[in-house]
């Protein structure tokens, strides 16, 4: 078990900037609007020789009712719980506020170390705030600029301290509820997994409110996502380590895709960002649908963006304990991925409901035999007998006067199954024949709903000179 590290503080305090600046990456959104952060996000870090787990949390705030800071606050509060270290950042150039001596005062009661980080130190602005936040009762304190890198050598000292003394063990005991320390009234993507490790990077998408936070949580068996009824609570793509059967798998909840006419706030547009970055370094995408909505328009334009990024795509139709007539809803649905998706005959589809966890397990059968087809390789002699036999049945068209021949076959890649032809005249070929061969292709070898790549060469068969 690794050294985890959470950072707390309350909102727009710079704790997404630090989380980036010592996973060496920008996986967290950063934006000026305070809350941006929502879920906790985990990752792997490094400060100069020390290597250990960093959690991003939301900024903690007092509300303890059923309010979405509520449950913001209740996620954080889980963090510091499985946390072996607390990062508790103020913002040096704001001082001390009340809201940072009440958490701090909750901090200071709990069996988890602390260390008080002053952030915003770079120039004389800070100053103050960083002398002053001596009375919190931490001890020394770390002088620190997120976006500068400056005081790295401060906080590596501090946090080698801790990880020398510290065992790795258990999370410690839950802390007092921060309600009762409340007075009276008055800030991927992933990045692509090691092959060598076979951990499967299986991305959610969606449009807003389909249920993909609480898939994702139904999945994992925990509440590690942000839920409720408001559209939109998922800013940013987070990913979680998991295993299923054996299996490893990065289990990716990402932000709602809406319509990009009705997209106008900056941070919407960084989130939509943030979402088709996670699309681009996964290998297999769901894309979660509402069974009473079931394929428009912008779930095909979703679907067909995952089909260019040449990912498999594997659709699950959510909220199906609600469907009255599912006869229609399903043929509906396939008549429409018909007219709509050709290019990917055969993509699975599998009903779910994600609250109440019926049939997931079906959802993970069908990513993973997806998965499986897309890293399929055909051997160069069957393809070649294959190609023989689908044009003697439909000859290829001819080009002024002269039929185009297809001369050789060869599977060049897979994920997804990329395949050359050579043959004469290339760009005389139509559009209509690569279908034709793409389609029979599918068909023949068994290649249901993963993209297909075929790549027209003009030149010798390489195999011709050793005959």
């Amino acid at each position: 078990m690794s050294f985890s590290i959470a950072i707390i503080g309350r909102p727009n305090v710079g704790k997404s900037t630090l989380f980036n600046r010592l996973v060496g990456k920008r996986l967290a959104l950063v934006h000026d609007l305070p809350g941006v952060t929502r879920d906790r996000r985990e990752a792997d870090a490094q400060l100069f020789d020390l290597q250990f787990k960093i959690v991003d949390t939301a900024g903690i705030e007092e509300s303890f009712d059923e309010s979405l800071e509520a449950r913001m606050r209740r996620q954080t509060e889980q963090a510091v719980i499985d946390a072996d270290l607390v990062l508790f950042v103020i913002d040096a150039r704001e001082g001390v506020t009340p809201l940072d001596k009440h958490f701090a005062h909750w901090l200071r009661r709990i069996p988890t170390p602390v260390i008080l980080l002053a952030n915003k130190c770079e120039g004389r602005q800070g100053e103050a705030g960083a002398a002053e936040a001596y009375g919190l009762g931490f001890g020394d304190i770390v002088r620190f600029s997120a976006e500068h890198g400056l005081g790295a050598d401060d906080l590596h000292e501090a946090i080698s301290a801790h990880m020398e003394k510290a065992e790795v063990t258990d999370a410690p005991t839950p802390p007092e509820s921060w309600e009762q320390d409340l007075p009276p009234e008055g800030d991927d993507l992933p990045t692509p997994a090691d092959e060598a490790e076979q951990v499967l990077q299986l991305a959610i998408v969606g449009r807003p409110n389909v249920g993909k936070s609480t898939l994702v949580n139904r999945l994992l068996g925990e509440d590690r996502m942000l839920t409720g009824p408001e559209a939109g609570i998922t800013r940013d793509s987070i990913s979680t380590d998991w295993v299923y059967n054996g299996r490893g798998i990065r289990l990716i909840d990402t932000a709602g895709l809406r319509k990009r006419a009705r997209i106008t706030a900056s941070l919407e547009r960084m989130s939509a960002a943030d979402t088709f970055r996670a699309v681009r370094y996964a290998q297999v995408v769901v894309l979660l649908l509402d069974v009473e909505a079931r394929l428009e328009k912008q779930d095909l334009t979703i679907a067909r963006r995952v089909i260019d990024e040449g990912r498999v795509l594997v659709i699950g139709v959510n909220k199906w304990d609600l469907c009255k007539d599912r006869a229609a809803a399903l043929r509906d649905l396939s008549d429409r991925l018909e007219r709509s998706l050709p290019q990917t005959r055969g993509v699975p589809v599998v009903t779910l409901s994600a609250l109440r966890g019926q049939h997931t397990d079906r959802l993970l059968d069908a990513v993973f035999a997806a998965y499986d087809v897309w890293n399929r390789r055909i051997a160069t002699a069957e393809l070649n007998r294959w190609l023989e036999e689908i044009t003697a049945v439909h000859p290829p068209p001819a080009v002024s006067g002269r039929r185009i021949r297809m001369k050789y076959m060869t599977q060049a890649k897979i994920r997804p199954p990329t395949f050359a032809v050579f043959c004469t005249k290339p760009a005389g070929l139509p559009e209509s024949y690569l279908r034709y061969l793409e389609n029979s292709l599918r068909r023949d070898f068994d290649l249901p709903g993963t993209p297909i790549r075929i790549h027209l060469r003009k030149g010798e068969n390489p195999y011709e000179r050793r005959k």
